[in-house]
């Protein structure tokens, strides 16, 4: 297994792409795999030279998704596989779900032919007005299965 060293990087705002983080780092820790979360706000440019694989992901608001993750995706990870994920309600229900992974993923792929993407996901999100929850369309037991199928990519 070549993933054993993996970086999880994530850019959030209203939280559940953390949540999403926490949640795939645990996965990765049951199946032996060493781990380091990184809020993207907190270290944009970090040295990720020890790591074998990277798993990054981001939210959308408004119909974009975040642009510090776009920037952080313009580092060069050489080689190691990168796993890219992202949180929207759009990607929340079967309906909207592949229109969304479409609409928001295809253009990651297509500005980033450096990185070895070898998976890629879309999760539901949450919906907060004024603090208040109006749309929770979280799906952490997508999340936890997508992590566990990620061990044969990474």
């Amino acid at each position: 297994m070549s993933g054993k060293n993996t970086f999880i990087a994530y850019m959030t705002s209203g939280g559940v792409t953390r949540e999403y983080a926490e949640i795939i780092n645990e996965a990765l820790k049951e199946k032996g795999y060493k781990t380091t979360l990184l809020d993207i706000n907190k270290n944009p440019r970090p040295d990720t030279t020890q790591y074998d694989s990277m798993i990054i992901g981001t939210g959308v608001r408004a119909g974009r998704v975040y642009k510090k993750a776009l920037n952080f995706m313009k580092n060069k990870f050489g080689e190691k596989p990168v796993a890219i994920y992202l949180s929207s309600s759009e990607a929340g229900t079967p309906e909207s779900y592949q229109d969304a992974v479409d609409k928001y993923m295809n253009p990651i792929k297509a500005d980033n032919p450096h990185l070895n993407i070898v998976a890629i996901e879309g999760f539901g999100g949450r919906i907060k007005i004024f603090g208040k929850t109006v749309s929770d369309l979280t799906t952490p037991d997508k999340v936890k299965e997508w992590a566990n199928s990620l061990t044969e990519k990474l």
